[in-house]
């Protein structure tokens, strides 16, 4: 199995448009010490010819032409991505749908939360529905991928609910939408004939049932939006703290990083990282400490095979 991360930013990526924060200044100065991040996605492949994205993007466009094994290769109009696995309704998870509107023959799969979603919304019509199948996965059900003929492509997923919210457009305006577990937020495992993965690029917080799953695992891409729950507030970029947001922390107590140290998880890469967080920093005191635990910090361009 091979798998490409496509972005390892939060909403927004880094540099942000609109942010003036360290780390974005220097992204956008381009120093080698923070590269610029897009917005988080993966493609996975077991053949090297079928591809899969998990999570569209709204960079998605750039992300594929970033990304040499996306490319078309025969004839006129083409792609080696056969469809798109979603993990919530986010708008940074479907907004790059949109780019893959040109007619072209693919799936996107999803909970039927998620794609009630897309059904509501008229312009998610622009992939029509003869050329483009929605296909409805329930959770804990292995699912094989498969290529827009039909065929198998060796690769097959298995989406299983994790702590989160409803996305942010879907909040009510007065209340403090709360952490459910259900189809609203799913983590991804990634499988092909001899090996599995997963992606969670959300998360709000770690559960006996998902650090079971999770132990022993040989590669988890996993929320990595904040360093600490009040990072937002402390540095003046928003008024909300991680677990109001429906995401961990990657420090303190009840942080990733502590959950994570009982579990045995072989590789662990933190991607969905927001510009606000320091170990977006190579040469930060907080990225030191994070890969003295056992993490890496995902970017764009990184290749893992397994």
């Amino acid at each position: 199995m091979k798998i490409v991360i496509l972005g390892a930013g939060a909403g927004g990526g880094s540099p942000q448009w609109n942010s003036n924060g360290h780390a974005c200044n220097r992204a956008r100065a381009g120093d080698p010490a923070v590269p610029p991040r897009t917005q988080a996605s993966i493609a996975a492949s077991a053949d090297g010819t079928h591809w899969f994205i998990f999570n569209a993007s709204p960079d998605l466009r750039q992300q594929i032409n970033a990304t040499p094994c996306l490319h078309p290769r025969h004839g006129l109009r083409d792609t080696p991505i056969s469809g798109v696995v979603l993990t919530g309704g986010d708008i940074d998870s479907i907004t790059g749908l949109l780019t893959l509107r040109e007619r072209q023959p693919l799936t996107i799969y999803g909970t039927g939360a998620t794609l009630d979603i897309l059904g509501a919304n008229s312009v998610f019509e622009v992939l029509a529905r003869d050329i483009v199948k929605r296909q409805r996965v329930s959770l804990d059900t292995r699912t094989p991928l498969l290529a827009p003929d039909g065929t198998t492509t060796g690769l097959a997923i298995t989406l299983f609910a994790v702590p989160g919210k409803v996305p942010l457009y879907m909040e009510s305006t007065t209340e403090v939408p709360p952490i459910t577990v259900g189809e609203a937020t799913v983590g991804v495992g990634i499988s092909d004939a001899a090996h599995s993965a997963y992606f969670i690029p959300g998360c709000a917080r770690m559960t006996p049932e998902l650090a079971a799953r999770l132990h022993g695992a040989k590669l988890v891409f996993f929320d990595g939006t904040l360093w600490r729950d009040d990072e937002m507030i402390t540095s003046g970029a928003g008024t909300k703290t991680g677990s109001r947001m429906g995401h961990m922390s990657l420090s303190g107590p009840s942080g990733t990083i502590a959950a994570f140290a009982p579990l045995d998880v072989k590789r662990r890469i933190f991607v969905h990282i927001n510009n606000s967080n320091p170990v977006l920093m190579a040469d930060a005191p907080e990225r030191a400490q994070t890969q003295a635990a056992g993490w890496e910090v995902g970017y764009d361009g990184m290749e893992v095979t397994l």
